[in-house]
C-alpha cells in the first residue's frame, strides 16, 4: 500500500468461522428493513399491528417450510422496521432403503441436499421483497438490509431467554433504538 492511499474499512465477518450452517441447530435471526424504514406496521401499546407489507413478511416467512422441508419455524415477531425469529434447521428422517444400515443420506454430495441458513434467509428476503414492492406499488426497490444478524442457540436456557425477548419485543418498542419515532 502506498503512503497516500486510504485503507478501505473491511467488513467484519458476521458468521462463525468454520461452522457448517447447514447443521441441525436453532438460530436467532434479526433482519432489518433497508434504512430502518418503518414499512411493516406500527406498535400500539404493547401490540404489533401489521399492515399489508407486514402481513406479506409473515406469509413469506411461514411459507419457508414448503420450500425447505428441513426448516422448522419456532418464533417470529415482525416489528415496524425489522423482524426477530428463531428458525431451526433439522434433518428429516429418511425412510430406510432395502439393505440400508441407517436412514442417513449417502453419497458424495448428501450434505448439499440440506439448505444452508444463508440460502433460507436469501429466499425469504427475495420472496418477501417482491411481494412488498408489489403491495407498495414499487418496482425493484431494496426492502431489506444487505446482511442479517444470526446467533447459534447453544442450550435451552439461551433458547428460553431469546424466545422471551422475541415475544416481548413489541412491549419494548417505545424504548428501542430502532424506533425512530415515526
Amino acid at each position: 500500500m502506498r503512503m497516500n492511499e486510504k485503507k478501505e474499512p473491511r467488513r467484519r465477518p458476521l458468521r462463525l468461522a468454520g461452522f457448517d450452517y447447514s447443521q441441525p441447530a436453532n438460530y436467532f435471526i434479526t433482519i432489518c428493513a433497508q434504512g430502518h424504514n418503518c414499512i411493516f406496521g406500527y406498535v400500539s401499546g404493547t401490540e404489533m399491528r401489521l399492515n399489508s407489507a407486514g402481513i406479506a413478511v409473515q406469509e413469506a416467512w411461514f411459507g419457508l417450510p414448503a420450500r425447505f422441508p428441513s426448516v422448522a419455524l419456532r418464533e417470529l415477531v415482525v416489528m415496524p422496521n425489522h423482524l426477530h425469529a428463531i428458525v431451526g434447521l433439522t434433518r428429516p428422517i429418511q425412510p430406510l432403503k432395502a439393505g440400508a444400515a441407517s436412514g442417513a443420506p449417502t453419497g458424495k454430495n448428501c450434505a448439499s441436499s440440506y439448505p444452508v441458513l444463508g440460502d433460507v434467509i436469501r429466499a425469504f428476503k427475495s420472496i418477501s421483497a417482491i411481494e412488498i414492492n408489489r403491495i407498495l406499488g414499487r418496482r425493484g426497490e431494496v426492502v431489506w438490509q444487505r446482511n442479517y444478524y444470526e446467533h447459534i442457540i447453544r442450550n435451552i436456557e439461551e433458547y428460553d431467554r431469546i424466545r422471551k425477548y422475541i415475544l416481548e419485543n413489541p412491549s419494548h418498542w417505545h424504548d428501542d433504538p430502532e424506533n425512530l419515532g415515526l
